[in-house]
């Protein structure tokens, strides 16, 4: 059975065929170095209206620095809202050099702050190394906040994929911690619950394309080893693992519809409604994981990216 016929027309190539990522742990460097190498390649020439840094961050109790990209426009004044961004990449491949054009745009047309994390990755670093680069960067933003121009009121995170499910896991840490808070988190198309991978009463019309059974099960294998599924798999992996989720902050969720994810997203947001979390839920019609970045020009991408952005705009220039 395909599923092609749900399917946005404007978001299935001229050969009919949408890729998955097909990950395999002997071709992961491979495929590392050619994402890399492409992204890197697609940035636009230098912007004079945009600064862009590599920085880095210290690790915390004994970890390793953390890179992180830093995006700032120039003719900003004052203090700045920051924007974490937190990349996907099913936690086995990705860079924050994979969104550099898109931040250069932002942080102009937002006046922000941007923050791309490149933190570590499995398999070579499982759980819990890429959620406590995440928390790094965030608690020194917050302890530097004076320092670097940004307005610590106004930290927020965002991600895509495994990034949106970092970005998720990452405000249940914050929270639970008590050493700071986060005015929002954005969750593109999340990865939220490993036990979707052994789940088999899915959806049976989601996850065709982009982002199959196979993809979702190799990544959170390689995040979590022989825990993955398992009952003890802790929140700060799986966010959808949280049994609490009052004081998490204020929640955007965007949700492709025939996203192998859809499921758990959908219950994470019907969860977060009942916490008493203020929530803006969209989800896109004839659509699948990542179909943004693979077709941005269709009708449906520009929604969503207008819906994301506007909502940034929202949250970081409301009234105060």
């Amino acid at each position: 059975m395909t599923t092609i016929h749900l399917v946005d027309s404007h978001l299935v190539p001229t050969s009919g065929q949408i890729p998955s990522p097909n990950f395999q742990t002997a071709t992961l460097s491979e495929v590392r170095e050619s994402m890399l190498a492409k992204a890197v390649a697609s940035l636009p020439p230098d912007n004079p209206s945009v600064s862009v840094k590599a920085v880095r961050v210290p690790g915390l109790n004994g970890a390793p620095d953390v890179r992180v990209l830093a995006y700032r426009p120039t003719a900003a004044q004052g203090l700045l809202p920051a924007l974490v961004h937190l990349h996907g990449g099913g936690y086995v491949v990705g860079s924050p050099e994979r969104k550099g054009a898109e931040h250069r745009k932002l942080a102009v047309d937002l006046g922000c702050a941007i923050y791309s994390v490149d933190y570590r990755l499995a398999p070579e670093i499982p759980f819990p190394g890429s959620i406590e680069d995440c928390y790094a960067v965030v608690k020194w933003l917050h302890s530097n906040a004076s320092q670097l121009g940004i307005d610590a009121t106004r930290i927020g995170v965002m991600g895509e994929s495994a990034g949106g499910g970092l970005a998720a896991s990452l405000a249940l840490m914050v929270r639970d911690r008590g050493e700071f808070s986060l005015a929002f988190q954005q969750l593109i198309s999340p990865m939220l619950d490993d036990r979707t991978a052994f789940n088999a009463d899915l959806n049976p019309l989601a996850g065709e394309f982009a982002w199959t059974r196979q993809d979702n099960a190799f990544g959170w294998a390689s995040l979590l080893g022989s825990s993955v599924g398992k009952q003890d798999v802790s929140p700060y992996a799986a966010a959808a693992r949280a049994d609490d989720l009052k004081g998490l902050p204020p929640t955007f969720i965007s949700i492709a519809v025939l996203d192998l994810l859809m499921e758990e997203e959908l219950e994470y947001a019907r969860r977060l409604v009942r916490a008493g979390v203020p929530l803006e839920l969209h989800v896109y019609p004839g659509t699948y994981h990542g179909f943004v970045p693979s077709f941005p020009e269709a009708a449906v991408s520009i929604v969503a990216e207008r819906d994301s952005r506007e909502a940034l705009r929202r949250t970081f220039h409301r009234q105060r």
